[in-house]
């Protein structure tokens, strides 16, 4: 861990030089307690970066959460070992791709799977109880869930050092989640400016707790973290039956799942004070907490569980982390090489994936190497099945 200032800790071994004055700029705000903490796989993102834990008195910037919000990982260790797998993983991939809608505005025809409708439920009443419509952000938001989207969302089947078969996910809360922080990040900004409140950038704008416009902000937050916690539920649940008629079996057995946000704000007590814990790319990893940190499409992913170092807020990296920007990424590699990485993975061989090569990651054992003192590995996970959207 390397102390940059008294408000800024960090905790990535490589960390670029617009990264860390980002990171300074944020670190500056008034309301930050006791200190904002970096995480290793820290790089720029809208306003705060990603890679940040950002601990608030009494406010909250909605940019610093991200706009994703409650975008996160789900992971589920089935009975079944690599013995127990078909060769033919063309076929899997394919039928998990026709289940799940994929790719940016992918969304579901028709609502048709009972699980699908009791989580709709749940969410309706959620939204009612928080005041609100979700279709005033999103007519079409109850198709919304159970999709992937595209970027770095992923839906993989691996083996971890046992061969056991893990399933394994990363997506948030879609369009309707976007739009809801969109909204709330202009409200924001709007309020610093009818204040006359000067920002280091127009994207650390934050609402005041007690106001109107923070708790609007908060209730809409808490119900789209929900719906991203659901979304994933709901595509697991997806992913298993694909796995299940597979495999041939009349059941699939799972021996454990868990389901972890890393854009969210929860309030939580640090350093002798309640405070709003914004975490924008990290997750909880309070001491025995399972977590999830993949790498990229071609790498490991691991299952940890925190060690609860109160330095870093009790806070983790949330995966490898971007080296080079989709287009740079496209500029210094092409589809062979991308090829080259994905060697023994089943995946979905086009051009539009070649900005997810892993070569535009940071090393994923760099970042657990600098992760040593925030999580212990419980399982080292290696993809066989990669699924993606464009």
């Amino acid at each position: 861990m390397e102390k940059i200032n008294d408000k800024l800790l960090s905790w990535a071994s490589v960390l670029e030089p617009a990264t860390r004055e980002q990171a300074e700029r944020t670190a500056t705000m008034p309301f930050i307690h006791p200190h904002l903490a970096l995480m290793p796989d820290a790089h720029l993102g809208l306003g705060a970066t990603v890679g940040s834990v950002i601990p608030t008195l009494g406010a909250v910037m909605p940019a610093a959460v991200g706009v994703d919000i409650g975008c996160g990982m789900i992971a589920v260790r089935t009975e079944l070992t690599a013995t127990d797998l078909p060769q033919d993983r063309a076929a899997v991939r394919e039928q998990i791709e026709r289940s799940i809608p994929l790719s940016a505005g992918g969304y579901n025809r028709k609502i048709s799977r009972e699980h699908t409708q009791e989580r709709l439920d749940r969410l309706a009443a959620a939204a009612e109880q928080a005041g609100f419509d979700p279709e005033s952000y999103a007519k079409n938001w109850r198709l919304q869930l159970g999709t992937l989207g595209s970027g770095n969302h992923f839906i993989e089947i691996s083996l971890d050092e046992e061969d056991r078969v893990w399933l394994f996910l990363h997506s948030g809360s879609r369009g309707v989640g976007n739009k809801i922080a969109q909204h709330h990040i202009k409200v924001a900004q709007r309020m610093c400016e009818k204040w006359w409140i000067s920002l280091p950038d127009k994207d650390l704008a934050y609402l005041v707790e007690g106001s109107e416009e923070f708790w609007a902000y908060v209730r809409e937050l808490r119900w789209a973290q929900q719906f991203a916690l659901l979304n994933r539920e709901e595509m697991m649940d997806r992913v298993a039956e694909q796995v299940r008629r597979w495999v041939g079996l009349d059941s699939l057995v799972e021996a454990e799942r868990i389901n972890c946000h890393h854009n969210y704000t929860e309030q939580e007590k640090h350093f002798g004070k309640q405070v709003w814990v914004s975490r924008k790319g990290a997750i909880n990893a309070e001491r025995g907490r399972p977590g999830l940190i993949p790498g990229s499409m071609g790498t490991a992913s691991y299952v940890v569980s925190g060690l609860g170092n109160p330095v870093s807020l009790n806070s983790s990296p949330h995966g490898a982390g971007r080296a080079l920007s989709r287009t740079k990424a496209r500029k210094a590699y092409t589809q062979d090489q991308l090829r080259e990485a994905m060697v023994g993975i089943e995946y979905r061989d086009t051009d539009a994936f070649v900005d997810e090569i892993p070569q535009a990651y940071k090393d994923i054992d760099v970042v657990m190497a600098d992760a040593a003192d925030l999580v212990e590995v419980r399982h080292t996970l290696r993809q066989i099945v990669n699924v993606k959207g464009d």
